[in-house]
């Protein structure tokens, strides 16, 4: 029987992440998250006070938007290029992008192939 141990990043607790500031918490995530984190722009500034004290999901273009520990638990509807997808953030999300889990390319599935399209089908009648 495998025993889950509790959540940890760069280990400290998501409670003791949750504490940190930007700055502190910076210094724990990969050099450019650390970069993006130390020059947010007025945009992703107001969006993260939004996420901070909204109930509802919080809407969003900003697809390169770190996920940051105070985001866990929360909704969030993140631009696909055509609609909005909702995201719901969870402890092993911290550090990455919005963008990497509202996928912008949709998967095709192909059906049979026609009449005439192998060369075996070719001399097959049409009915």
């Amino acid at each position: 029987m495998m025993v889950r141990k509790g959540f940890s990043y760069q280990g400290k607790s998501l409670e003791e992440l949750q504490k940190l500031s930007l700055s502190e918490l910076a210094e724990l995530l990969p050099s450019e998250s650390r970069r993006k984190i130390k020059k947010l722009t007025d945009k992703e500034k107001q969006f993260l006070e939004k996420v901070k004290i909204s109930k509802k999901p919080a809407k969003t273009h900003l697809r390169d938007m770190i996920i940051l520990p105070f985001m866990v638990g929360k909704n969030i509807m993140v631009h696909d290029g055509k609609g909005f997808q909702q995201i719901f953030i969870v402890e092993e999300m911290i550090g990455h992008r919005l963008g990497e889990f509202a996928l912008t390319r949709k998967r095709i599935t192909h059906s049979a192939p026609g009449i005439g399209a192998t060369r075996s089908s070719a001399s097959l009648s049409v009915k």
